[in-house]
């Protein structure tokens, strides 16, 4: 097998990659800010600059080295936006209690010998954990 066959058959995994990445999107499969859109999208670029490379076709090289560049900003800046999510969920818990309660249809006479029931509402706080 010849390195100009690697070459080519590199360059076609890459742009379908790409097109696979910009179905997924254009459908809402993918959001633009999820990793295997960005993943899928540097893969695509990296295996396109390769190609563009090999073959010394340095503007596109150039594009994809930019969008492998873009992929991995928006990357860590996903990740980053995760572990901040996960870091403020976890610094919260619930707490919730529900209430006893008088049925409404005891008068209010009879109410302080009528057994308290479970409201059918709680109530739910959020307090800082510790």
């Amino acid at each position: 097998m010849s390195l100009m066959l690697v070459v080519t058959v590199l360059g076609w995994v890459g742009a379908i990659a790409g097109l696979v990445a910009y179905a997924m999107v254009s459908r809402g499969r993918w959001s633009a800010d999820s990793l295997a859109f960005q993943g899928t999208n540097m893969l695509a670029a990296g295996t396109l600059l390769t190609v563009a490379a090999a073959n010394g076709i340095w503007p596109s090289a150039a594009s994809n080295m930019a969008a492998i560049l873009i992929g991995v900003n928006a990357v860590y800046t996903v990740v980053r936006a995760k572990k901040r999510a996960a870091k403020e969920a976890a610094a919260l818990r619930v707490v919730e209690d529900a209430v006893d309660t008088v049925p409404d249809h005891v008068p209010d006479h009879l109410a302080d010998h009528a057994p308290a029931q479970r409201s059918a509402v709680s109530y739910r706080a959020f307090a800082e954990a510790a």
